[in-house]
């Protein structure tokens, strides 16, 4: 199984080369060209997450050769001129966070310092404190979407620790504590996309699949980076009852396939892989930690299973769902196209990874 494993993450490793190496440019050649490229190529969440789960990789293989397309690829951005500060425009920063850990580049300390100061000062916020969940195309005004917690939160704890700034650890405890509030379905343990502050409603109500992968990961993660840092036993408790209630639902809810259905709890939508892969990372990671109960690391294996039956020769992962803003109505989320993501491939080097470690 191990040898599996290895193999397929060989692939998705060389698949994810193309994301951070080919230009827009080269988006004409169909032959060569898997990815959306004009988009791609930029700096925001899709390269984000995917750099963090390529960072996971290079960490575990130590393969100089990701080192150099990922420093590469910061060398460039920076160069070209780095994006408006947004909610998604931060996620890049995570894995040079941990990336510049090992570098310790002047250049990269001193961005991380600035964006993590504009997160922790100036980004828009809702009237509760909230981080307002802003993009490149819309600044969501009075929203909060399960997204942020991945995408900005992970990244100003891990500032705070690193550069031992404790308001910045204080926080990003804080926004995850608010997002729970407001996010949480009580009935089910899973979590909605998202708030509105303006109505006071949390949209579609939709328990979206990647939207609550992205709390599977976000709180193992999050703990992880927290250990040289001391919380309160009881905030920790906290945190991992929401982290269990969430799983003993994912439990219920998986399909026989080993995948989740891209609306949780609505059979009528497809089978999504991405989200599996956030899932079956987080159950996992949550086992190895004593997070959660052994008992639902079968859940996690299934998912990985799965997961890796998805994988094709190419490297891609099949059955992604594309970037999703926040819907207003549940058929939203499920005409959502299929097609391969950056964001898939990191997920699935995740699950792949903490697979290993079992």
């Amino acid at each position: 199984m191990k040898s599996v494993i290895k193999e397929k993450l060989r692939l998705l490793g060389e698949s994810f080369l193309k994301v951070l190496t080919e230009k827009a440019e080269d988006s004409k050649n169909d032959s060569r060209v898997l990815w959306d490229c004009k988009t791609i190529y930029s700096f925001d969440w899709y390269q984000g997450v995917g750099l963090y789960g390529f960072y996971r990789l290079y960490s575990l293989t130590k393969d100089k050769k990701y080192l150099d397309i990922m420093t590469s690829y910061y060398d460039e951005q920076i160069s070209l001129g780095l994006p408006p500060k947004t909610v998604n425009s931060m996620a890049p920063m995570l894995a040079l966070c941990f990336l510049n850990q090992e570098l310790k580049r002047g250049e990269y300390d001193a961005i991380l310092r600035e964006w993590a100061e504009f997160l922790y000062r100036d980004l828009p916020r809702t009237a509760n404190g909230l981080f307002q969940h802003t993009t490149s195309e819309s600044d969501n005004e009075n929203q909060l979407w399960d997204d942020t917690l991945f995408m900005s939160v992970l990244f100003l704890a891990k500032a705070g620790v690193v550069y031992q700034k404790r308001e910045y650890v204080e926080e990003a405890i804080y926004q995850f504590l608010g997002h729970a509030k407001y996010l949480i379905d009580t009935a089910t343990g899973l979590w909605f996309h998202g708030f509105d502050f303006n109505g006071n409603h949390n949209f579609a109500r939709a328990l979206w699949g990647r939207g609550n992968s992205w709390i599977t990961i976000f709180i193992p993660e999050f703990l992880e980076i927290l250990e040289d840092y001391p919380i309160a036993e009881s905030l920790e408790r906290y945190i991992l009852e929401i982290l269990n209630d969430q799983i003993k639902a994912l439990v219920r809810y998986q399909d026989k396939s080993g995948l989740w259905r891209t609306l949780i709890d609505d059979e009528t939508s497809y089978l999504e892989a991405s989200c599996a892969a956030g899932f079956g990372f987080g159950i996992l990671k949550a086992v190895r930690k004593g997070y959660t109960d052994d008992k639902r690391e079968e859940s996690g294996l299934k998912a990985l299973k799965a997961v890796i039956e998805n994988i094709g020769a190419d490297g891609i992962l099949k059955l992604v769902s594309g970037g999703t803003r926040m819907g207003l109505t549940k058929d939203f989320y499920k005409s959502i196209p299929i097609k391969p993501e950056p964001y898939g491939q990191a997920m699935a080097m995740l699950i792949l990874i903490e697979g290993l470690l079992h």
